[in-house]
Formats: C-alpha cells, structure tokens, sequence
C-alpha cells in the first residue's frame, strides 16, 4: 500500500472520532508555529470549521408563588456548578478536538515528508555489472563503480643452471616461490553524461612506496562518443599486448621486448591524450611527462619522494611525445578480424650533474634516481623476475670526462598483427628503440614475439574497441560443479626474442620460449599455468655481474597464476 493511501485513512480515522456542528469559520494551522489563522496560506493546514457556541438559555421563569424563597435560594448553587461543569467539559471538547485535528495535520505533513524521502532514496540505482557494484542517479548524470582485482603467483624452476656467483656476490640462480603480484583497487564512474574518470591504486607496486603504486589517475571529456580527451595518469599508447590489461593476457607476463620498452620504464605517465575510437579504426596521442613515483628507470629526480615533485634540484622532467594507430582491415564479425597497427614515440631523458660534474646520485644498474635510463629484461617469470639482461645505466662518468656517455633521449617503434578466426587466434609485434646522446651513434635495441592460441571449448578472443587490444573472455557456459558446464579452456604456445646489444652497449641478449594453459571457469575468475624454457643467453661482455652470471644459463621453469577481477 502506498504512504499516501496509509496518510488518507489516518486521517480519516482521527476526523471520525470527532463532530462539528453547523459551518461557519474555517480554521488552518502553521505546521511550524502552531499558530492558528483564519484564512488559508504557505505552510498552513485547514484543521476543520467551527461555529460559534451561543450561551445555553435561561431557563423560563415561572409564578409559582407558592415556591419559598429559601428553596429558590437553596437550588442556585447546584444549578450553578451544573452550568460550570457543562461548559468546562465543551471546552475540553473542543481542545480535544482541536488538538487531535493538529496531530492529523502534523501527521499527514510527516507522512508527506517521508513519501517525498521515500522517492529521494528511489533516484539512485545500484546493480550489480561484472561482479561489481555500479551506482548511478536516476538522471544518468552521475555514475561511481567499484573495480579491483587479485592476482596470487608462483614460480618452479625445475633447471636452474647458471654461473657460480663471484666474489660477495649472491647466487646467480633463479629462486622458486609464490608472492601476490599484483593487488588493485580503483574507482571509475561518470559525471555530467560527457566526463568519466578512473583511479586506481596497486598495493604490490613499487616497494610499498606510496606515489608509486598510482596507475589510472585520470579525468576524461568525452566530445562525442568515439572522441575524447584525458589529463591526469594514463598509460602511454604504445604496442598492442601493452594495450591490454593485464587481466586479459594470454601469457602470464608480458614478451621480453614490451616489458623492456614499455613497461618497465612504467608506462603509466602523467600528461594529456586524446583518443579517437570506433569498431574498425582507433588513433591514440598523447604528450606525457615521466612517471608518478620513485621505482621506476624513468624517475630522474633526486629526492626521495621521486617524480612527485621535482625538489632539491632534481632538474627538468623527461618527457615524451607518443601514439598509436590501429585498425581492422579485415572483419566479418567479433569472432572473425584481422586487426593491424603502428606505434612510435620520442623520449627526452633527463641526466642531472651535480657541481663537481658527477652525475647527481650514484649511478644505478637500472636507472633513474638522478638521471639516465637503463633498459632491462626479465624472461616471463612471475615471482623472481631478476633482470637477466641488462645495459646499465646510459648515462656513465662525469660530464666531459674522456669516454664517459649520456643518454639525452630515445626513439621507439612498433608494428603489431592479431588474427582472430572463431578460436583460433594468431599474434605478433616488432619493436625498436633507438639511443641517442653524447657517446653514441646509431646504437639501438630490437625484440620481437609471437604466438598462436586455441580455444578448446569454442570460445573467441574478445576485442576491446577503445584500446584496440584484448577484452574480458566470458566462457560460453560458467563451471559448474555438477558437471554442466566446464568454463573456458585455452592453449597457446610462442616464441620471445630480445637483444640488448648494440655498439658499446652490452646489455645481452636472449630467447624463449613458452607455453601456457589457460581456464576461465567464470568471466572474473582466470587460472593460468606456463612453462617457459631459455633457448640462448649471450651476456658475454657485460659489466654487470649479475647480468654477466647468467652467460649461456640453462633454465626453465612452471608458473601459475590464479586472479580474480571485477
């Protein structure tokens, strides 16, 4: 039953219990004040009408002459206090009634309130897409969404054989054990119909520091529907696996030459972009700085808090200028395209020297914190991801010292290829990274991978149209333990190559390959399993003795990794 109805027979409930006599004055009450008025107006309820109450009449004389003046005189009183108890209990009555007419009038208002409370409460709307909370307005103006995910790891090397250590060093070989690798939680919602945004937070990320761990950290207009703008942290637009969460990679870890380009420079940096993106086509550019945080081979700045302020000297930010282009050229529906695409980007590198000439902190193995960069590579390994191959820093000796170097900037390409046919799916990419600076001439990096997976269930590869890159894969039926369904089962198997040689850089050079069964036993749960086995790595030459350890190592090694995502 609704308020309105329950409000109507309260009242009428509370007017039954009470009679009037012939109309003549309407009376209304201020809901506020309580103050009575005789005609209507803002915040005053009509309580009833009410008539004038005449004095009772005298009762007829009579001439009986034969009654005693005494007895006449002894009656008066009785009479009197009769008379004064009649009109003491109408006005009793008549505050009864009034009062109980100023409780209806309050109740219905309260009533009204909360009917109005009611339809407040009915202008926000929660459900539940994905496995995760979704709040919206009623209007479709504002939105807010929940999204996280969870991802426990472990590692097995089951042929570890590499270099004895030297000297203080510790051991060489790769070391087995389980670790959460990555923990997220983020927020993403809309306002305004145009704007949508995104924050999200890993709490596995950079050594517990706190500006490292921020990912999306961004706010975007969205002009039309395939056309946008975005300012904040965003990942850079470069390389299709990149491109993709890593929620939705086939392999567990990302090819040798993406992670060295890419991704361990972070590529989550902070700058503007734009992004156009329709089913068959999608361009992305942005100009970004360099990364939140100090983990990062990308972090140049000298302080402790690394790239969330530039303090103490630290100089001038890197920064880059970068895009994507990518298409379908080939499409006969979701299950059956060819999508194909380029990336390239300019990376100015920032090395800051101190008064004496030397670089400003001690030059690091892997960069940053006071200038150069270094590129590294771990071979797809999940838990000891020690960086096989590595150049060092770029930046070397003292400004103007004879043989010393510095890196001022860098240059990347991409090409990448993904067939889709129901599920078979085929993918690939090349990519380059030319050094440029002081000490160098034409030294450049190259890696490239490729790989073929199945679906033994008949599932397909899910496209993300505005990333241009891989999507959530939602099983044709979820598993069941009652045997009526199994979920989503997926092989693949490729080939990783990188080589981080060039001209006075030895930073190694090595390849792979891997092997991966995948099941989907619902679309937010995924459970990996992947041998990956080293077939070459030539470190001869470097000057790191880490990297020079695993000189023709012989490894391999299972990882597994269970994740669950909403």
């Amino acid at each position: 039953m609704k308020l309105s109805r329950l409000s109507l027979a309260i009242t009428a409930i509370l007017g039954s219990s009470l009679s009037t006599a012939a109309l003549a004055i309407d009376l209304y009450v201020d809901t506020n004040t309580e103050q009575l008025y005789a005609k209507p107006g803002p915040g005053r309820v009509h309580i009833g009408s009410f008539v004038r109450e005449d004095k009772p009449k005298t009762a007829d004389k009579t001439a009986d002459n034969t009654t005693d003046k005494t007895e006449t005189a002894d009656n008066t009183g009785p009479i009197a206090a009769e008379k004064k108890e009649t009109a003491d209990l109408s006005a009793v009555r008549r505050d009864i009634e009034l009062k109980s007419k100023m409780m209806g009038a309050r109740l219905a208002s309260d009533i009204a309130s909360l009917e109005e409370r009611v339809k407040e409460t009915e202008n926000v709307h929660v459900q539940f897409t994905d496995s995760a909370p979704h709040f919206a307005s009623k209007d479709g103006n504002f939105t807010f969404a929940i999204n996280g995910r969870m991802q426990v790891a472990s590692q097995y090397n089951f042929i570890n054989d590499v270099l004895p250590a030297t000297g203080t060093n510790l051991p060489n070989e790769w070391n087995s054990g389980a670790t959460l690798r990555r923990a997220r939680l983020g927020a993403e919602g809309t306002f305004f119909k145009i704007w949508d945004y995104k924050f999200e937070y890993d709490f596995s990320r950079g050594n517990g520091s706190v500006a490292s761990g921020i990912t999306d950290a961004y706010a975007r207009l969205n002009v039309t529907k395939p056309f946008s703008v975005k300012i904040g942290s965003f990942k850079e637009p470069f390389s299709l696996e990149e491109a993709a969460s890593n929620r939705y990679l086939t392999f567990i870890e990302r090819h040798m030459s993406v992670n060295s380009f890419v991704d361990n420079p972070n590529t989550y940096k902070t700058g503007i972009g734009v992004n156009y993106a329709v089913p068959r086509f999608q361009f992305g550019v942005a100009f970004q700085t360099e990364p939140i945080g100090a983990w990062s081979a990308a972090s140049t700045s000298v302080n402790t808090a690394g790239n969330v302020s530039r303090n103490n000297g630290s100089g001038d930010s890197g920064w880059e200028g970068i895009g994507r282009i990518t298409g379908r050229p080939w499409m006969e529906d979701e299950t059956k395209f060819l999508h194909v695409g380029i990336s390239a980007g300019h990376t100015a590198v920032n090395t800051q020297y101190n008064a004496a000439g030397q670089i400003a902190t001690t030059p690091s193995a892997q960069g940053g914190g006071g200038g150069g960069m270094a590129f590294f590579a771990f071979p797809g390994t999940n838990v000891d991801r020690t960086n096989m191959l590595n150049t060092g820093n770029l930046s070397v000796g003292d400004k103007g010292a004879p043989g010393s170097r510095r890196i001022d900037s860098y240059d990347r390409f991409g090409a990448e290829g993904w067939l889709v046919h129901g599920p078979f799916a085929v993918q690939g990419e090349y990519l380059r990274t030319n050094i440029n600076g002081l000490g160098y001439d034409n030294e450049h990096f190259t890696g490239y991978y490729g790989f073929a997976s199945y679906f033994l269930t008949g599932e397909s590869k899910a496209y993300h149209v505005k990333n241009g890159a891989a999507n959530r894969i939602k099983p044709r039926q979820n598993f069941q333990w009652n045997g009526s369904g199994w979920g989503a089962w997926e092989v693949a198997a490729g080939y990783d190559y990188i080589n981080l040689n060039s001209g006075v850089i030895r930073g190694g050079q090595a390849d792979m390959v891997r092997f991966a069964l995948n099941w989907y036993p619902h679309p937010n749960i995924k459970i990996q399993n992947n041998i990956v086995h080293i077939l070459n790595v030539n470190t001869e030459g470097s000057t790191i003795s880490r990297t020079a350890g695993f000189n023709k190592a012989n490894l391999s090694s299972f990882l597994t990794q269970v994740q669950v995502e909403f």
